[in-house]
Parts: structure tokens; C-alpha cells; sequence
């Protein structure tokens, strides 16, 4: 009986139109075509740190109340600032060079316990990046229009978060090339203001240095030596936002090319040096064109307007528009970070038992497409609640971010520590991790000192109440692991078959393809397969002379991360199977093994029916289902019940399916 191919329906055809059509796992040049060199990855993961000059340095220009020469120090502070997180990242990069995000490195370093809360709090700041991003942009944009249509800006944002999700879900690629044109003309427009900005006004450094010393002693005068300090701490605290972008390239080493290190040191370069290069001198600038707030304009507005004040209207006029538009369009490619990032911390936090299983999945994009509809919509909400009040979500950001930068810091200083004795190098890393483990936590307690009151309090609330989730979660996975182990006493008890061919003398069943076949989807071997082959034996015995065992390996965040992953998992689904043939085949039947690997269950059983059927005709397919003692809501959330999809395609195929309860 040989199955005709199923006719795809309305919403799978929009679903290839607006997503795209699946890509083939095994094509050998997927993982390459897939990949970011450098350039693209600076693009897709440095955007949010670029972006930040639009906001971060004028956060802190502001936050110095008058006293505008101080900023020479918080400029400073912030490059070096730069410089130190993005070098205690490259070596978190050497040391994890399939991906060392905050995450994972507090998991691996410091305990899992701990690797869970910097997961969390890196999970709501990659939402926070979507949304401020996104917000910050649609005031840009709306800044140029009439004030008419000011009421329809929220859901031109909304708008926009809807389209980067569907960008995302079509493929890594796929949504950043056409982001580059935008990203070049921001670098290029920016470059240039802060060069002629600097370079025109080169002769009044003397000046300004001598300014800068006569501001302070009246600084100090009127606030004392601590009150000065702390001012510029505060307006150096309140720039934090910069920083944010820079965990993103550890975080998405998956996303590299090869050599992965190689490309993600250039990838961290690019994004240091051309984000400090964006903050200094942009501070520099305010202070050599005299930049104050004008109500309704940004400081880089204003900035752009005195650089060219004297150009004559058309040209001048024409350039800061182009210059601020790109800016405004760019925060928009810094929600990137967000889809790129987030989707990934939240499918490693899955495979860990941290999160339902289901967002480690892959789509036919071979995307966490569940993660990044899942950031989307977080994002979306966190909009509309704040009404994408830019000034209210800035207080919201940059305090979960230094929690996994200090986190990091912190597990990078105990490695280096405990590799004293075996590395030569250890006391170079232990000092730059550990300068930076000094650097985050101040800013991490300044921050959240200086925005709790201003609603920073909401963000540590939604962290906590996630960290708490997160733990009632894999508390129940836990619990079900022990249940199941309940089921695994089967294992050690067949554990004298498991070897590969029959014993010598031993008759080897014949092949019958009109004899009833008992075919058997199993998911690795285990106690649930056991249990489901012995209770199809001991019901059905005398029925059934053929048994045919099927298994699906499938691909997830965990294993698509190169060809060696995938040899593996073959290797390891292969092998299941053969325990259950060389079991089956003892016991006097015969048995065949079928395997394949995918994405998707009910794809792979799809296709691999029909030659099931035409080889035994007389076939009955046979599940095992766990039935749970106590079942919650966290039992049909946390589980994904993939026989019961299978049971239904089956079912629309007018194909016969047993379901075998196993109580535990």
C-alpha cells in the first residue's frame, strides 16, 4: 500500500510563502551556509551596542547636571570599561567555543543552581532589548512625521516587532542581510560626525583640558571631593545601557563560522572598537560643539545641527537626515541581539530541564522557532504595558545584563584560579576577569541603587518570579525522572542482550511479509520501550510472528551544531534499535530496525510509513504512553506528548494505532 504524497493545505503553503520552505538537515553545506563570518555576526549581534550611542551616552552627559566637563571622565571610564568586559568575553570565547554565554558559563563554572539565575535575568534583558530598541526607534521615526499620527506609534512598533519575529523565523541570515545596507549608512554618517567633530575643533583640546580643570575645582567647591566622585559614578552608572550588547557574541558562537574562535575574536574586536569609538567620541563632541538639551531633540540631533550649522541649509539639512533616520532605523536591527540571543539561552535553559522541553526544538528553518516567538511576544506585551514609554524601559534595562556580566566574571576568576598550577597564563586571565568582576559588580549595585526607586524594582520582581518558575520546573522534571527510573529496572534485567547478532547455534527467525507485524515506535532503549514490547507480547503473542522497531532521532539546539553531532546521534539511534532487535529475536520473532533522523516526529514517521506498509502489509503500529500518578497542568505543559500527534496523522490515514498505557 504505497501512500500518496499529502496535497499541502492553505495555511502550509502561506506558511512556506511568508517562512520558507524547509532546509535539508543532512545537505553538507548547511552548517557553512548557515553561518555568520564576522562582518555578518558584527551586524547581527554588535547592532545593540552601536545602537546604544543613541541613548547610553547621552544618559550620561545628562546625569551630570550642568557640570558637562566631567563627562571627559565618564568617557574615558567608559571605553576602558569597553575594553575590559570585551576582553574577559574573548577569553570566555577560548574557553567555550561552542557557546559560552552567561548562561552557560555560570552553569559550568560556578553550579547550575547559579547558571539558572544568569540565564534568567540574561533572558528578560534580551526581551528589554526588543522592546526599548523597537520603542526608541518608533519615537525616532514618528519625530519626522506630522504629530497627527503620534496616536498610531505604539502599533507602529507593535508592527515592527511582528516583522522581526517572522524575519527570525525564516532563518539567521535571512534577517540580517537586509539589515546591512541600514547598519553601513548609521557607521558611515556617525563615523563622520564624530572625525570632523574632533579633527575641526583639534586646536581647542588645550582649552578644554584647562576648562575641565577649572569646572572641577568648582565642582569640588560647591559638592566636595566625594560629591564629585560620586556624580561622576552616577552619570558613568547611568550610561550602563552601552554594555549591553557586548554578551551577545559568546552567547551565539553556534551562529559563527569556522573557525568558530577565530571568527568570534574578530566578531568581539569589531564591536569593541567601534563601540567605544561611538562613545567617546560622541561625549567628546558634546563638550567641543557645547551641546545642551533642546525639548523634543536628542543630543546627537543637536549635535548634528551645530557640526553643521554653517554648510548651507539644503546639503547640511539633507545629511542630518539621513544621519538621524539611520540611527532611528538601526535601533530596530538592534532588537537582533534579542531574537538571536534570547532563543538560544532559552533552548540550552531547556535542555537542562530549566524550561519546557519543547523550546530546545528546531523548526524546518532549523531555528529555536518557539523561542523566538516566545521572545517576540514578550516583547510585544512589555510594549503595550509600558505603552512604549522609551524613558520608563530604560530604567527597566541594564540591570539583569551586569547580573550575568558579574556572574561570569566571577566563574571566569574561579577557573583561572583553579588552573593555576596547569596554565602558564593563568594570572593574565585571572587579572582581566577579574578587573572586570570589580567593574560589573560596581556598576551592577550603582544601577540598581539608582533606578530602583525609579521602577528598576519591577525588573527585579519579574527576574525573581522567573528564577522561581524555573525551579517548580525542574522540580517536576526531576520528580518524572524518578518516576521513570521505576520503569529502567527493565534495562538491567535484558542486560544480557544486549549484544549485537544471535548466540551461535541459535535459529534466526524468518522473514514473513504476510504474517501479522507488530511495529513498535520507541524513543531510545529504555523502560518505556520494554515495557511497551513485553505488554505487546504477553497481550498479542500468539498474533503477531514479525516486529519492527521504529525511531526517530531527533535534531535540537543541543545536537545541530555540526555534522559530528549528527553522526553521533545516528550512531546512538542505531544502536538502541539493535538492542531490540537482538532482544526480540531470542524470544523467537523476527525483528527489523528503522531509523531516521529530523526535526519532527510525525515528519519523519510520515515518511517512513509507506515502506513500512509495503513491506508488511499486515502491520499494526503500537505507542507507549506514560500515564502519570498525579497528572498537573505541569504535566501537559512541561511534556510533549508526541505519540498523540502521531496517533492523529495515523488516524486522518485510516492507519491502525494501539496505544499501550504504562503506569508508573
Amino acid at each position: 500500500m504505497e501512500m500518496k504524497p499529502e496535497k499541502k493545505s492553505l495555511y502550509n503553503r502561506l506558511h512556506d510563502i511568508v517562512i520558507g520552505g524547509g532546509r535539508n538537515i543532512f545537505d553538507p553545506a548547511v552548517f557553512h551556509n548557515m553561518s555568520l563570518i564576522a562582518f555578518f555576526a558584527w551586524v547581527g549581534l554588535g547592532a545593540d551596542g552601536l545602537s546604544s550611542s543613541s541613548y547610553g551616552p547621552e544618559e550620561a552627559f545628562l546625569a551630570l547636571q550642568g557640570h558637562t566637563h566631567l563627562a571627559l571622565f565618564v568617557a574615558l571610564g567608559t571605553g576602558i570599561t569597553v575594553f575590559v568586559i570585551s576582553a574577559s568575553y574573548s577569553q570566555i570565547i577560548e574557553l567555550f567555543p561552542t557557546g559560552g554565554g552567561g548562561y552557560l558559563v555560570a552553569s559550568k563554572l560556578l553550579s547550575p543552581t547559579v547558571g539558572m539565575v544568569s540565564g534568567c535575568a540574561l533572558m528578560i534583558d534580551y526581551v528589554l532589548t526588543i522592546a526599548i530598541s523597537v520603542a526608541s526607534g518608533a519615537d525616532a521615526v514618528f519625530s519626522f512625521l506630522p504629530g497627527g499620527v503620534y496616536l498610531y506609534k505604539l502599533w507602529f512598533g507593535a508592527l515592527i516587532v511582528v516583522v522581526l519575529t517572522v524575519m527570525n523565523m525564516r532563518g539567521v541570515k535571512e534577517s540580517i542581510a537586509p539589515l546591512i545596507p541600514i547598519f553601513m549608512i548609521f557607521l558611515f554618517t556617525h563615523v563622520f560626525f564624530i572625525v570632523y567633530a574632533l579633527g575641526s575643533h583639534i586646536g581647542n583640546v588645550p582649552e578644554l583640558i584647562g576648562t575641565t580643570h577649572t569646572e572641577m575645582q568648582q565642582t569640588q567647591a560647591e559638592l566636595g571631593w566625594w560629591g564629585m566622585i560620586f556624580l561622576i559614578l552616577r552619570a558613568y552608572s547611568m550610561g550602563a545601557g552601552t554594555y549591553t550588547g557586548i554578551e551577545a557574541v559568546s552567547n551565539g558562537m553556534s551562529l559563527l563560522r569556522e573557525p568558530k574562535v577565530k571568527t568570534g575574536k574578530r566578531t568581539m574586536q569589531y564591536m569593541a572598537v567601534s563601540l567605544a569609538f561611538m562613545v567617546v567620541g560622541l561625549l567628546f563632541a558634546y563638550l567641543l560643539f557645547d551641546v545642551h538639551h533642546v525639548p523634543g531633540k536628542t543630543l546627537n540631533a543637536v549635535l548634528y545641527e551645530n557640526v553643521t550649522a554653517g554648510w548651507g541649509s539644503g546639503p547640511a539639512s539633507a545629511l542630518v537626515l539621513v544621519t538621524l533616520i539611520s540611527e532611528a532605523v538601526l535601533l530596530f536591527v538592534a532588537a537582533q541581539t534579542g531574537f538571536l540571543g534570547g532563543p538560544r539561552v532559552l533552548a540550552n535553559m531547556a535542555l537542562d530541564r530549566w524550561f519546557p522541553t519543547k523550546f530546545s526544538m528546531l523548526s524546518n528553518r532549523l531555528v529555536s522557532q518557539k523561542g523566538i516567538i516566545m521572545m517576540g511576544g514578550a516583547a510585544l506585551v512589555t510594549m503595550l504595558l509600558t505603552r512604549g514609554s522609551v524613558k520608563f524601559l530604560v530604567v527597566l534595562y541594564s540591570i539583569n545584563v551586569f547580573i550575568t556580566f558579574l556572574l561570569s566574571q566571577l566563574g571566569m576568576v574561579r577557573h583561572w584560579w583553579q588552573e593555576k598550577a596547569k596554565k602558564e597564563r593563568w594570572k593574565k586571565g585571572f587579572v582581566i576577569n577579574g578587573i572586570g568582576t570589580l567593574l560589573t559588580a560596581f556598576i551592577l549595585v550603582s544601577v540598581t541603587v539608582i533606578k530602583f526607586d525609579e521602577g528598576g524594582w519591577i525588573t527585579i520582581i519579574i527576574t525573581c518570579a522567573l528564577i522561581g518558575i524555573s525551579l517548580l520546573i525542574k522540580k517536576h522534571y526531576l520528580n518524572t525522572a524518578k518516576v521513570l527510573k521505576r520503569l529502567d529496572f527493565l534495562v538491567d534485567a535484558t542486560g544480557t542482550y544486549k549484544t549485537d547478532g544471535a548466540e551461535e547455534g541459535l535459529k534466526k527467525p524468518e522473514y514473513d511479509k504476510n504474517a501479522k507485524t507488530a511495529v513498535l515506535l520507541v524513543n531510545g532503549y529504555n523502560g518505556l520501550g520494554l515495557h511497551t514490547m513485553l505488554n505487546v507480547i504477553r497481550l498479542f503473542g500468539g498474533t503477531f510472528r514479525n516486529f519492527v522497531f521504529v525511531q526517530v532521532g531527533i535534531i535540537d539546539a543541543g545536537t545541530f551544531k555540526g555534522t559530528e553531532e549528527l553522526e553521533h546521534l545516528q550512531r546512538k539511534v542505531h544502536e538502541d534499535l539493535n538492542l531490540y532487535v537482538n532482544l526480540v529475536s531470542r524470544k523467537g520473532y523476527y525483528a527489523e530496525a528503522i531509523s531516521s533522523v529530523g526535526i519532527d516526529v510525525v515528519e519523519e514517521i510520515a515518511k517512513i510509513t509507506p515502506k513500512i506498509q509495503e513491506r508488511f502489509p499486515q502491520a499494526v503500529f503500537f505507542g507507549g504512553q506514560l500515564v502519570f500518578p498525579n497528572p498537573s497542568i505541569f504535566t501537559g505543559v512541561l511534556h510533549n506528548y508526541t505519540i498523540f500527534a502521531v496517533q492523529r496523522y495515523f488516524y486522518t490515514q485510516g492507519i491502525p494505532i494501539v496505544m499501550m498505557p504504562i503506569r508508573v
